[in-house]
């Protein structure tokens, strides 16, 4: 008896190769998206930097420093500049 089914990865599958016509094409779109999206961000600058981010934490403000010292070494405890009369 001869075989009706077609040869073939799928054959047999209409319904997984039905499928595979929409996602093959949609994967193939999102990666383009997702690349286009990359050499924008590359292009913008969000890359240049790295590690300035991640350093400007330990850098302390000059003003932020200096104001500190001061309210901790001329204040009574618990008072700050603002309570200090002019």
């Amino acid at each position: 008896m001869p075989s009706t089914r077609e040869p073939g990865a799928f054959a047999g599958c209409g319904l997984m190769s039905g499928s595979l016509a929409y996602l093959v094409p949609l994967a193939l779109a999102l990666g383009v998206v997702a690349l286009g999206a990359f050499l924008w961000s590359l292009g913008s600058g969000q890359y240049d930097d790295l590690d300035g981010a991640a350093e400007r934490i330990f850098i302390d403000d000059e003003d932020d420093r200096i104001a500190g010292a001061d309210e901790r070494s001329t204040n009574a405890p618990g008072e700050t500049a603002r309570d200090r009369p002019g």
